[in-house]
C-alpha cells in the first residue's frame, strides 16, 4: 500500500519541476539566466611611469660633532658667558677662570727671562774682553819669543809672556762654556714663560665648533680642577648625520649605485606620523661590516639642516634612493594577493567580471608595488574588496576611475 502511494506522488513532484523551470521562460519562449549578484569593489588602473627604486627605512639623528668642554686648568669658575640652550659659534667666550695665579707665573718667568738674558749678556762681553786679552797676551809671547832668540831678554821672561797667553787661553773658554750655560738657562725660562702663557690663556674658554649648548654643570662662582668634571657639552648641528641600517641584500645594488664616488641621495622625515617636508642629504658613510646580528649594515646621511628640523637623538624615517625605473608598471600594494602559486590580481574585464592573473612583482615604491609581468598599463585592477572574488565574479564598481568600467 504504501510503494502504491509513492507512485501516486511522483507524477505531482515532476509537474512542480518542469513548472518551475517554466517560470524563467520568456514571451518569446527563450530562457534567461537567474541574475548573478554583483560583489561591490574599488579599483585603479595600471599606471606605466618612471618610479624611484627606494630602501625605506627608520634612522636616528646624530650630531655631526659632539664636543665635551672641560678646563685645563684649576681654579675659580669666574665667569659664566653663555646660557644652556645657546646656539655659540667658533671662537665665543664660554668660561672665564681667575686669571690672578697664571698672570702672576707669566710675570715671574719673564723676569727670570730677563735675568739670564742679562747673564747671557754679560757672558758674552766677558768673551770679547778676555778674547782682545788673549790676543795681546799672544802678540807679547811671539815678540819675547823674538827677542830671546836675539839673546835681548832670558828664556824665562819669553815663557812668562807664553804661559800668560795660555792661561788667557783657558779663560775664553770659560767664558764659552758660561756662554753656553746662560744660553740654556734663557732657552729654558722662554719655554716656561710660553707654558705660563699658554696656562693663562686656559682661563678663558671658548667654543672650538659652531653648535648648540646642553645642560651647565657647573655654575658660576665653582672652583674646577684640570680635565675634571665636563663644564657644557656643544652639539654641531650643522650639517648633521642620519644613522640607518640597510638589509645586507640590498649592499650590493648600493655598491654598484656608488661606484666611482657617486653619492646617493638621502632624505628623512622628521615628523611624528605626519608629512611635515622630507629633509635632503646624501649618503657619506658606509659601515665596513655587517652586523651578523640584525643582517642589516649601518650608513649614514649627512644633511645640511638649515633649519634645524633635524635633531640629535631623534628617530626619523629614512629614504635612500638607489636610482630610477624606466617605464615601470605600477599598482597599489594591496591590489596584489598572495596565493598557494604566488602572487596574482584581479583584472576588471570589459563584461563587468573579474580574472585571477599571475604577476610578477617588483621593487615596492611608497604605497605602489612594482609589475615586472602579467599586466599591462591602462588595464583596470581591484585594490578592495577581494574576499568575495573568484575569476568569473561579477563586480560592482563603487568609486570612480577614469577610463574603467562602472
Amino acid at each position: 500500500m504504501a510503494a502504491f502511494h509513492g507512485l501516486r506522488v511522483l507524477p505531482a513532484l515532476l509537474l512542480l519541476a518542469a513548472w518551475a523551470g517554466l517560470t524563467g521562460c520568456s514571451g518569446k519562449g527563450t530562457m534567461t539566466p537567474a541574475a548573478q549578484p554583483e560583489a561591490p569593489v574599488t579599483v585603479t588602473t595600471v599606471v606605466q611611469r618612471t618610479a624611484p627604486v627606494d630602501v625605506q627605512v627608520i634612522g636616528n639623528v646624530e650630531a655631526y660633532e659632539t664636543i665635551s668642554v672641560k678646563s685645563q686648568i684649576g681654579g675659580i669658575l669666574e665667569r659664566v658667558s653663555i646660557r644652556e640652550g645657546d646656539f655659540v659659534s667658533t671662537g665665543d667666550l664660554l668660561f672665564v677662570i681667575d686669571a690672578r695665579p697664571y698672570e702672576a707665573a707669566v710675570k715671574q718667568a719673564e723676569a727670570n727671562l730677563a735675568h739670564d738674558t742679562a747673564a747671557l749678556r754679560q757672558a758674552e762681553a766677558n768673551l770679547r774682553r778676555d778674547i782682545a786679552q788673549e790676543n795681546f797676551s799672544r802678540a807679547q809671547a811671539r815678540r819675547y819669543d823674538h827677542l830671546f832668540e836675539k839673546s835681548v831678554v832670558s828664556k824665562q821672561e819669553a815663557e812668562l809672556y807664553e804661559t800668560d797667553a795660555d792661561t788667557k787661553h783657558e779663560t775664553v773658554s770659560a767664558d764659552q762654556a758660561a756662554i753656553e750655560t746662560a744660553k740654556a738657562a734663557a732657552a729654558a725660562d722662554d719655554a716656561l714663560l710660553d707654558s705660563a702663557r699658554v696656562q693663562l690663556s686656559y682661563t678663558r674658554i671658548s667654543s672650538p665648533i659652531d653648535g648648540r649648548t646642553g645642560n651647565l654643570n657647573v655654575k658660576q662662582g665653582n672652583v674646577v680642577k684640570a680635565n675634571d668634571i665636563e663644564l657644557i657639552t656643544i652639539n654641531r648641528l650643522e650639517p648633521i648625520y642620519v644613522t640607518f641600517a640597510v638589509p645586507e641584500d640590498r649592499l650590493a645594488e648600493v655598491h654598484r649605485q656608488t661606484a666611482g664616488g657617486r653619492k646617493l641621495p638621502v632624505m628623512a622625515n622628521p615628523g611624528n606620523g605626519e608629512d611635515t617636508g622630507w629633509e635632503t642629504g646624501e649618503l657619506t658613510f658606509i659601515d665596513n661590516m655587517v652586523d651578523p646580528t640584525t643582517g642589516a649594515i649601518k650608513m649614514k646621511g649627512t644633511f645640511p639642516n638649515k633649519d634645524r628640523k633635524l635633531w640629535p637623538g631623534k628617530f626619523v624615517r629614512v629614504i635612500l634612493r638607489l636610482g630610477m625605473l624606466q617605464n615601470a608598471l605600477l599598482v597599489p600594494t594591496q591590489a596584489v594577493q598572495t596565493g598557494q602559486d604566488g602572487d596574482y590580481v584581479f583584472v576588471v574585464k570589459a563584461n563587468k567580471t573579474v580574472e585571477s592573473r599571475p604577476v610578477v612583482a617588483g621593487v615596492r615604491v611608497d604605497t605602489n608595488q612594482v609589475i615586472e609581468k602579467g599586466l599591462s598599463a591602462g588595464e583596470t585592477v581591484v585594490t578592495e574588496g577581494h574576499v568575495r572574488l573568484v575569476s568569473g565574479t561579477r563586480v560592482r564598481i563603487t568609486n570612480a576611475v577614469s577610463g574603467t568600467p562602472k
